[in-house]
This record gives C-alpha cells, structure tokens and sequence, in this order.
C-alpha cells in the first residue's frame, strides 16, 4: 500500500467521522440544525465518493461485472453531494428580504438555485450514456485519468464531469470568500477560510485535469508521466478534502461545546430544580424526573431546558420568599462566614444556598406564608449569566447539610415574646 492509499482510506474515514457526527443534528435538530440537512448530505456524498476511491474498493468494484464501475459510483455520489451543498448555499446565502435592494451575493444565490437542480440531473444522465457508450472499458482501470489519458471518449466523460465539479467549486468557493470577510467570529472566520482554500484547490484540480485529458489527446503522454500527474492530482484533492472537512467542523465545534456546556449545566441543576419542583409540584412543565431521564428529553432542545429550569427556580425562589423571615439573609450570610468562605464569589452562591436550603426546610414544616421577606440582589445581565450563577448555588446548595440548614433557620427564626407578671394595683399594695 503506498503513502497515497493510506492517506486515501484516512480521509474517507474522516470524512465519514464527519457525516455521522453532523447526522442527528440534521435529521432531528432544530430548525437552524435542519437547514444544514443539506449540508450532511454533502459530507455523505463525498464520504461514499471518498470510500469508492480507496484501493480496496477501487479495485473490487472496477473489476466487478460491470468494468470501471467505481468510477461510476464515485461521481454519480460526487454529484449528488455537489448538489446538496449547491442547495446549502441557496439556503444560507439566498435568503434575504424582497424589499429593498437585494445584495450581490443574494442574486447569485438565487440564480444557482434556479440551474443547480437541472445540471446535476442532466450531468448524471450525459455521465451514464457516455460512461456506456464512448468509454473505453475493455480492460479495468486503476488510475482512471492515466489509464485513459490520449483516449478521447474518457476524455469527453471526464470534461463534463469536471465541468460540473469545476464549476460548483468556483461557486462555494465565491460565496465562502464572502462570508468569510463579513464573518464577525474568529473561530467562523477560520472554518470558512479553510473551506474557501479547499474550494480554490478543488478549481486549480478540475482545471488541471481537464487540460492534461485535451493535451493528452493530442499528444500522449508517457505511462509514467501520466501516472506521476495522476498521483500529484490525486494527492491535491485528498488536501482539499482535508481543508473542507476540517474547516466545516470548525464552528460545529464551538456549537458542539456550547451543547455539552448546556448539558453539563443540566446534571449540576437537577438536583436543585428537583427538589425545588417537588415542593412547588404545579410550576414545571412536566413532574421532575430522574436526571438520566430529564437529559433524554430530546424533544426539548438542551438550551430551552436549561432555561425552563432557571426560570423554574427563580419562580420557586420568589415563592419561598413568602415563608421566611426578612433575618434569614443576614442569617445565611453569617453561616457562609462561619464557613470560612470570604471570597465575593464563592460566599455569593454559598449565602443563596443556605437561604434557598433554610426557606425550603420552613416550607416543609409547615410555616405559614405572609409578606415577601428580603432577598440578595441578583447580578446577572443575561440568561447566560443567570444560569452560570445557579450552577454556582447549585453546587453549594450540595454542599449544606440539613442540619445546618435548619440550624441557620432557627438562628433567623425570632424567638416568641415571653408573656410579663400582670402588674399589682397600687390600691392593694
């Protein structure tokens, strides 16, 4: 196996890693997730593309009943991918208000979307018919181009199909270009630079192709020489199919780690929000559930849960502010004192948990509910910052023992008043 073939299968796994990772967000995500469904279909096609031009399957399909038959496979799945990502751009590139002036970039959106669908149709008709017809496949090929270099009916299939691909890559990669210079994110920046750079080997490849098959009409070329410029071509395509599959993950990863952000920030809430919701049973959505049970809700994306539960527990909250008195604030804060927790950081959450504790132990025994009491102002700006600081209480909230919570209740608990000696009149002193 040489360096080519190895760094061949690698790809294709990669670029299959990716088609899979991408999947469930595509089919079963949200609406955002859903227009990138043509995006996926992008990454399966070339994934399929990619595996059709692996050694092993190269050779067993090529010497199969039907002769070259990877070649066949590989574009009619390159074709289909091309059209999927001719459909993604339309998607994200062609939308944009009918008043007003419509952007450039809009336009041409529009216009591909108007051709893309009726040249990917067309190509795979005129790719099988000239596959079957001027194609010469007397003997099975290993290197396609090279094997048929000088022939000219694999010369004319091979010019449509780069055709095609030459101009689909010119297309992703002049709207990529764009977007990469209005880009306001770094991480996106650098996704859709990588992507555009793979586009711009992708035309430099179908270009060259096209005119070594012409020439070698002309003047056939040395095996050797055609097999080196094959390799050469072929090893330039594998980095394009590096640089895309790469660049494409790139602002999935950042959405990638906000997700496992949003669910890391569900398991160090649940055990607040449960206990919360138990004694407010009528505030959440649904009865509180176990947390492997509450994670698995995959009806419920993870950010509009994570933001029922903030907002669950600061109704809560509010609620149990009607069952304590106004002293349990400065009480808590003397518990987190106690605690030998100083720091404005880390007393803030330690002081809400022992309020949140002490007021939900006062609910429980019965307290009746009367007037507000006092409560420590929140400094959160955004639901991001409201749900970090409840991250913060809830790990402390697992930190305060019953005992002690009931214990700092008692000490903001005002003692009875001690009913006095009634007073001797002076008449019968």
């Amino acid at each position: 196996m040489t360096p080519l073939d190895l760094a061949g299968y690698l790809i294709a796994v990669l670029m299959t890693a990716v088609a899979l990772w991408r999947m469930p967000s595509a089919l079963w995500g949200d609406e955002e997730d859903k227009r990138r469904r043509a995006l996926w279909g992008c990454y399966a096609g070339f994934a399929a593309a990619l595996w059709t031009k692996t050694r092993a399957v190269r050779i067993a399909l090529n010497d199969s009943a039907v002769t070259d038959l990877a070649v066949l496979i590989k574009h009619y799945t390159a074709t289909i991918a091309i059209l999927a990502i001719l459909s993604y751009i339309v998607a994200i590139y062609g939308r944009y208000p009918d008043a007003g002036a419509v952007p450039r970039h809009v336009r041409f959106a529009r216009a591909i979307q108007q051709v893309a669908a009726k040249a990917s149709i067309a190509t795979l008709i005129l790719l099988t018919v000239l596959f079957f017809t001027v194609v010469d496949r007397s003997v099975p090929s290993d290197r396609f181009v090279s094997d048929h270099a000088g022939q000219w009916g694999a010369t004319l299939y091979m010019s449509v199909f780069y055709l095609y691909l030459g101009a689909a890559s010119a297309v992703c990669a002049y709207q990529w270009a764009l977007a990469t210079a209005g880009a306001g994110m770094r991480h996106l920046r650098v996704g859709l630079g990588m992507m555009t750079f793979a586009m711009v080997i992708g035309v430099g490849y179908t270009v060259s192709r096209t005119l070594f098959l012409w020439v070698s009409v002309i003047d056939t070329p040395s095996e050797s020489f055609a097999l080196r410029f094959d390799e050469v071509t072929e090893a330039a395509q594998l980095v394009l199919f590096a640089f895309f599959a790469v660049g494409a993950s790139i602002p999935a990863l950042s959405r990638g780690r906000r997700r496992a952000k949003l669910w890391r920030a569900q398991v160090q809430l649940h055990g607040l929000w449960r206990e919360l919701m138990v004694a407010f049973p009528e505030q959440p959505f649904d009865p509180p559930a176990s947390l492997p049970r509450e994670i698995t809700r995959f009806g419920t994306p993870a950010d509009l849960r994570v933001d029922r539960w903030a907002a669950d527990i600061a109704d809560a909250v509010e609620k149990l502010r009607h069952y304590v008195p106004d002293t349990l604030l400065p009480a808590a804060k003397a518990a987190a004192a106690a605690d030998g927790v100083t720091e404005p950081d880390r007393a803030g959450p330690l002081t809400e948990a022992y309020w949140i504790k002490a007021a939900l132990t006062a609910r429980n025994n019965g307290a009746p509910a009367t007037t507000a009491a006092a409560v420590e102002a929140q400094h959160a700006t955004d639901q991001d910052g409201e749900v970090t600081w409840l991250v913060q209480v809830a790990a402390a909230y697992r930190t305060v023992a019953q005992d002690r919570a009931a214990q700092v209740l008692a000490d903001a608990t005002p003692a009875p008043a001690t009913p006095s000696a009634p007073a001797i009149p002076e008449e019968t002193a």
